[in-house]
C-alpha cells in the first residue's frame, strides 16, 4: 500500500481545464494519454490470457472554448473496465462509449489502443520439446460518427532464404564438382556421397535472414473473442519458416530443410500472406508489410499488399 496517501480536501478546488479559457479558441483532433501501464486479461479464442499492456486513450476536444479534457476520467474508466473482466471487442466498444459519456460536453469521438506481447507455447519441429515465442499485438478501437471500428495488428517473425543466392550457390557447387571429378568417367556412388559431406560439397551457401511480417486487419462480423492465436497459426503456416524456440540438432536440421524447400523473395512472402488472408472468412480487410532484414545488404527488402477493399486500407508503405 502507498504509505504516502494524504487526507482528501473537503473544500472546493479550482478546475481550469474547462473553465480557465482556451486562449486560442481552436478544436483539437485528439487529446489524451499514451504509454499507460495496465495489466489486462484478454478474451482470446483459446481462453483468457493475462498480459502487461501499454494503452493509449484519447477523445477529441470539440469545444474550442474549453481549456482541455478530463484525462483522469479516461484513466479511471480504463482501470475500471480492465478490472471488471476479460477485455472483449464488446468491452472495448463500451469503453469508448464511457469515454464519450464522461466528456459529453466536449467530445464526439474516442479512441483506444492496447499494445502487448502475446507469448504462445510452440512445439519444436521434431523433438519433444517446446518453448515460448512472443508476438507483438496491437488492438485499436475508434468511435466516430456513431459507429465503432476495430483493428487487430500483429507481427510474425520468420526466416527467409534468397532464391537468387541459392541458385548462385548451386552453380559454385557444380563448378567445384566439375573440378574435383574432372576426367572421371563413372563416379563411384560412395565417393560422391563422401564428397557431398565435405566442405567442397557445400562450397557456398545462400544467404538467409530473420524477417518480419506486419499485418493490420479488420475482422468480419461480431466476435466475442480475439482470434489471435488462430491468425498467427495461419500466417506461420503460409510462410513455412517461423522462428523456433526450443531447438535440438534434429530441429535445426528440419529447419534447414524447411528453408531450402521454401526459398522466397520478399515478394513471394507477401503473396503467400495475401492469398492466406484473402481466403480467411474472419478477415474483412487487411494491410500487410514484409520486411526482410538482409544479411547481404545493409538495407531491408520490403513488400506491401492490401485486400483492395473499396474505402479500406491504402497501400501505404
Amino acid at each position: 500500500m502507498n504509505s504516502l496517501k494524504l487526507p482528501a480536501r473537503t473544500g472546493g478546488m479550482p478546475d481550469i481545464a474547462t473553465h480557465g479559457g482556451a486562449g486560442l479558441a481552436e478544436t483539437l483532433d485528439w487529446v489524451g494519454m499514451a504509454a499507460i501501464h495496465l495489466p489486462m486479461t484478454l478474451a482470446l479464442t483459446q481462453g483468457a490470457v493475462a498480459v502487461a499492456a501499454k494503452v493509449q486513450a484519447f477523445v477529441n476536444l470539440g469545444d474550442p472554448e474549453a481549456k482541455g479534457i478530463h484525462m483522469s476520467r479516461l484513466y479511471l474508466e480504463l482501470d475500471r473496465q480492465s478490472a471488471e473482466g476479460p477485455i472483449t471487442p464488446a468491452r472495448l466498444g463500451a469503453l469508448l462509449e464511457a469515454f464519450l459519456s464522461s466528456h459529453a460536453e466536449l467530445s464526439t469521438q474516442a479512441f483506444v489502443e492496447v499494445s502487448f506481447d502475446l507469448n504462445l507455447r510452440r512445439p519444436a519441429l521434431v523433438s519433444d520439446n517446446s518453448g515460448w515465442n512472443g508476438y507483438p499485438v496491437r488492438l485499436r478501437a475508434e468511435r466516430r460518427g456513431g459507429t465503432t471500428q476495430f483493428e487487430l495488428a500483429l507481427s510474425v517473425t520468420y526466416s527467409s532464404t534468397c532464391p537468387c543466392s541459392a541458385a548462385l550457390a548451386r552453380q559454385l557447387i557444380q563448378e567445384q564438382f566439375d573440378e574435383d571429378f574432372a576426367g572421371q568417367g563413372q563416379i563411384d556412388a560412395a565417393a560422391l556421397r563422401a564428397w557431398l559431406g565435405t566442405e567442397q560439397g557445400i562450397l557456398a551457401t545462400p544467404h538467409s535472414q530473420r524477417s518480419v511480417a506486419e499485418v493490420r486487419m479488420r475482422l468480419a462480423g461480431e466476435s466475442e473473442t480475439f482470434p489471435i492465436e488462430a491468425l498467427v497459426d495461419r500466417l506461420e503456416g503460409a510462410l513455412k519458416t517461423p522462428v523456433q524456440a526450443a531447438v535440438k540438432r534434429e530441429d535445426e536440421q528440419a529447419f534447414a530443410r524447411l528453408n531450402g524447400q521454401n526459398l522466397m523473395f520478399c515478394e513471394d512472402a507477401a503473396r503467400r500472406l495475401k492469398a492466406t488472408l484473402l481466403a480467411d472468412a474472419q478477415v474483412a480487410d487487411f494491410w500487410l508489410r514484409v520486411n526482410h532484414h538482409e544479411s547481404l545488404h545493409g538495407h531491408d527488402a520490403v513488400a506491401v499488399a492490401t485486400a483492395g477493399v473499396s474505402g479500406g486500407y491504402r497501400a501505404d508503405p
